[in-house]
């Protein structure tokens, strides 16, 4: 399923090279807007339904949206088939820059590669991609005063809007790629899964809780993961050896 046909005009009709801001906040692309929370169309509705791995981010920011659209449009103008564009596009653009490098490293420490069959958790986002699903607790990229929104103000589970787009979209994801490792990344993507467990629809035991975020914003992020690092390593070991 994707959406790209409706967006299809516009996206073509963007510029070549990289595109800023004023480009791509534009009424063509908005979905929702309340307040100062925008939300915009980005073509990621492609679903891995057979990966072993899931990993959850808080919302695309603008660099992911930038990639993709960007992505998209060179793939619109080459005569990509629709159902491979979304595909295309999340491949290139999620946890693009400095995040999927810091994300690469931890798994590397948490050992996953080993019961994946790989030499590096670098290879799940280039040839062995078909064991990583990559989504958001918020599929579209959310922003605040037109700045990434950090998944704190307003939290998810506290906002009527956010939290509709969790439970309508992410929460389906969750059931179609069903024999995944659930990493959500951070506090806010943690507490929305652990909803979805506390109200019995996912099991609690294939979700890695404690994975801090990659970002390079997140100062506590290497002593958050010290700290739990034996723990998660004991859970992917149990998982992938039930």
């Amino acid at each position: 399923m994707t959406q790209i046909e409706k967006y299809e005009p516009f996206i073509r009709s963007l510029p070549s090279g990289r595109l800023s801001k004023e480009q791509l906040f534009v009424k063509e692309l908005l979905l929702e807007e309340a307040g100062a929370m925008s939300i915009y169309y980005v073509p990621y509705e492609y679903v891995n339904v057979k990966a072993k791995l899931m990993i959850i981010g808080i919302t695309p920011g603008f660099t992911q949206m930038e990639v993709a659209i960007r992505s998209a449009r060179d793939d619109l103008r080459e005569d990509v088939p629709a159902e491979q564009i979304d595909q295309r596009a999340k491949a290139l653009a999620s946890f693009a820059g400095s995040m999927r490098t810091h994300l690469i490293e931890m798994l590397n420490q948490l050992e996953l590669p080993l019961w994946l069959g790989l030499g590096s958790s670098q290879s799940l986002f280039e040839e062995r991609r078909d064991l990583l699903h990559t989504t958001s607790a918020i599929r579209y990229p959310v922003f605040i005063h037109g700045k990434n929104y950090t998944g704190h103000s307003p939290p998810i589970l506290k906002s009527e809007i956010l939290y509709s787009y969790a439970e309508s979209i992410f929460l389906p994801e969750l059931f179609a790629v069903e024999d995944a490792l659930v990493i959500p990344l951070g506090k806010s993507v943690a507490e929305v899964v652990q909803r979805f467990a506390d109200e019995g629809w996912i099991d609690s035991q294939r979700c890695l809780f404690q994975m801090p975020h990659p970002s390079g914003a997140n100062g506590h992020r290497q002593k958050q993961f010290e700290q739990h690092k034996a723990d998660m390593k004991q859970q992917i070991r149990d998982w992938f050896q039930k």
